[in-house]
């Protein structure tokens, strides 16, 4: 088995991944954007911990593993964690992204499956070495905090009467929580189908494809190499993502 510089499983890599963004972009979370002060790294003292261990990579489209005594840290790129419905249709519940734990441990839904947004590495740790830790307890609890606000605010779309409102504030969440801080906007570095956009906001796939055409001729959204970027100049939509408003 590898360190931290190796990555099996999904498929043999010699880079070293921490640190590494999910692209070369400068990457700056809903904190850093507003100026607060970066929290310790969370990675970084798993690092520390568990250098001897080794990291799990996967590519973007495949299907990561849960185990019912096992806990992931996602070291890089990002998870999309979901459900499937009785007549097959498949329910995004949520994303994780670098320090954040995912895992059959941490939820009740069944079937609870995790695929690889974009390529990832993530590191396991048995569920029963998290209890014995209150260093990992600590690192997972605040992570999983992030997860926690998340889901409640994915929930809050629900509120929303209509699904223009849905789908705009829902990019709004991406950009905050994943967002690249870039000339053009923010860019939204995930490469998510329309299908499954719908699905995160209760509506089909044509509508959403309809609603991302009225947001391009907006002016306030565009695409490039299938990435969201949203504007964030003062007429835009986005703007308080930069300035906190």
């Amino acid at each position: 088995m590898g360190a931290w510089g190796s990555i099996v499983v999904g498929r043999p890599s010699p880079r070293r991944i921490l640190g590494i963004s999910v692209s070369t972009a400068t990457v700056l979370p809903y904190g850093a954007i507003l100026g607060d002060q970066p929290q310790p790294s969370f990675i970084d003292l798993l690092e520390q911990l568990y250098r001897e261990r080794s990291l799990m990579g996967y590519v973007a489209g495949q299907s990561i593993p849960l185990k019912a005594d096992e806990v992931l840290i996602v070291c890089r790129g990002v998870a999309q964690l979901f459900t499937i419905q009785q007549d097959g249709s498949e329910t995004l519940l949520g994303l994780a992204g670098p320090s954040m734990p995912m895992g059959l441990p941490l939820s009740i839904v069944d079937p609870y499956w995790a695929t690889a947004l974009t390529d990832v590495d993530v590191l396991a740790l048995p569920f029963g070495e998290v209890e014995a830790s209150p260093v990992l307890m600590m690192g997972v609890f605040r992570n999983l905090t992030l997860r926690l606000q998340q889901t409640e605010a994915w929930l809050a779309l629900s509120g929303k009467r209509l699904v223009a409102d849905r789908l705009r504030h829902f990019l709004m969440l991406l950009a905050k929580d994943f967002g690249q801080v870039e000339p053009q906007g923010i860019r939204i570095p995930l490469k998510l189908t329309h299908h499954q956009l719908a699905t995160a906001v209760g509506t089909t796939r044509v509508t959403v494809t309809r609603l991302l055409k009225d947001f391009k001729e907006e002016g306030w959204m565009s695409l490039d190499r299938r990435h969201i970027i949203l504007d964030t100049s003062i007429r835009s939509p986005a703007m308080h993502l930069l300035t906190g408003a």
